[in-house]
């Protein structure tokens, strides 16, 4: 041995045996940390493609915050499946929300072919007719509103709903008004509704006026207090002192708002110097406010509101056979509109008045004036200003 090198040692020969215990090391530490073999310089560190992730912390340890990326795939793919169910249920929802509504709607074959009948005229015409049925009142109710205990439906106020190209008007039809009645000769308007409901006062408003009746709505005393209340109810200005006992009503001039119970005096009263006449100015007057309010942002968007209005609303209107929901909402607008101001509300010219054993007293339509007024609307024109009236 020499300098403690055994003997026949030689330099070259140390290097080389260092070189290839070197080699030894760097592969096995190879093979240990990744089990697989190497395609470049052996030697290269950087050789190897997850060098660097393992450098960083990238995540070939699972014990380690290498967790995290799988955990982040999960749920990106979980987010598609939430979207997908809240939009079918947002679909889903309005839509079996509209047919139960439109479900609850009272229908009633009314709109009915007959010889005779008049043809298709431009425009949308709605014969609107409040009823003084007293269904869904009970006996308390009844007496609280004071409304009387008579049974079935006589017709309490009529109005036409016209809009088109011409502009939207509401046009109020006397109940005492003095017309012919198919069948039934000459009487009270309100007579043909109690002569054969309301498929004979379509026909009687249709051959009375020349217009084409496209839908028919009806509520009574009932619906229209829970329609009233359900918005929580209507800002009326009173212009007098009304005191009626027959309607229940005993309101003081001023604005105010008004209760389902205290609108329903207020539409039915007739204690005016011009009875009936005046009474179907209040009545449009109302029901404008009503649909005002309706339709108003906040009722639309406030579900203690909405909800209540359109369960009330669609369980106490009667509509024709053929009448949806869509309808009803369209027809709602087209009142807001009149009541704001963008078209014209009026009641049918009247020329005189008079009397009969069958009728009793009743009011007549102006001939010429009237005429130029459904004339107008059957030709969806605007309505003459000379036969607008109160």
């Amino acid at each position: 041995m020499t300098d403690g090198r055994p003997e026949g040692w030689t330099r070259k020969e140390g290097e080389r045996v260092g070189r290839s215990r070197d080699h030894s090391v760097r592969a096995e530490h190879h093979q240990a940390a990744y089990g697989r073999d190497t395609h470049g310089d052996p030697y290269d560190p950087y050789d190897d493609p997850y060098a660097g992730d393992q450098l960083a912390g990238g995540g070939m340890d699972r014990g380690g915050p290498g967790e995290r990326a799988p955990y982040r795939r999960r749920r990106r793919r979980r987010w598609p499946r939430v979207l997908a169910v809240l939009v079918v249920v947002l679909l889903i929802v309005p839509i079996a929300g509209y047919f139960y509504l439109d479900s609850r709607l009272k229908r009633e074959s009314v709109l009915v072919d007959y010889p005779g009948r008049v043809a298709d005229t431009p425009g949308t015409n709605w014969l609107i007719v409040g009823s003084d049925s007293r269904e869904g009142l009970s006996k308390a109710d009844q007496k609280r509103l004071a409304t009387g205990f008579a049974g079935g439906r006589r017709t309490d106020s009529m109005m036409l709903l016209h809009y088109g190209s011409g502009g939207t008007s509401l046009i109020s039809l006397p109940r005492d008004s003095y017309v012919p009645i198919p069948g039934r000769g000459s009487n009270k308007l309100n007579a043909a509704f109690a002569f054969g409901g309301p498929k004979l006062l379509v026909q009687t408003v249709e051959k009375a006026t020349g217009l084409r009746i496209d839908h028919y709505a009806e509520i009574g005393f009932g619906g229209f207090v829970g329609v009233v209340d359900a918005v929580g109810g209507v800002d009326i200005c009173v212009k007098d002192d009304i005191k009626d006992p027959k309607a229940g009503l005993d309101l003081k001039a001023g604005c105010q708002t008004l209760s389902g119970g205290q609108a329903l005096g207020y539409v039915r009263t007739r204690k005016y110097a011009r009875a009936d006449l005046e009474r179907v100015e209040h009545q449009r007057q109302f029901f404008g406010a009503l649909m005002k309010k309706a339709t108003s942002p906040g009722t639309m968007f406030n579900p203690f509101r909405s909800v209540p209005l359109a369960m009330n609303a669609t369980s106490n209107f009667l509509v024709d056979d053929n009448d949806h929901l869509y309808d009803l909402i369209r027809m709602m607008w087209a009142m807001k509109g009149v009541s704001g101001g963008s078209g014209v509300t009026t009641t049918v010219p009247i020329g005189g008045s008079g009397s009969s054993a069958a009728a009793g007293a009743y009011i007549t339509w102006d001939k010429s004036k009237s005429s130029k007024l459904f004339g107008a609307l059957k030709a969806d024109q605007p309505i003459p200003k000379d036969v607008v009236t109160k």
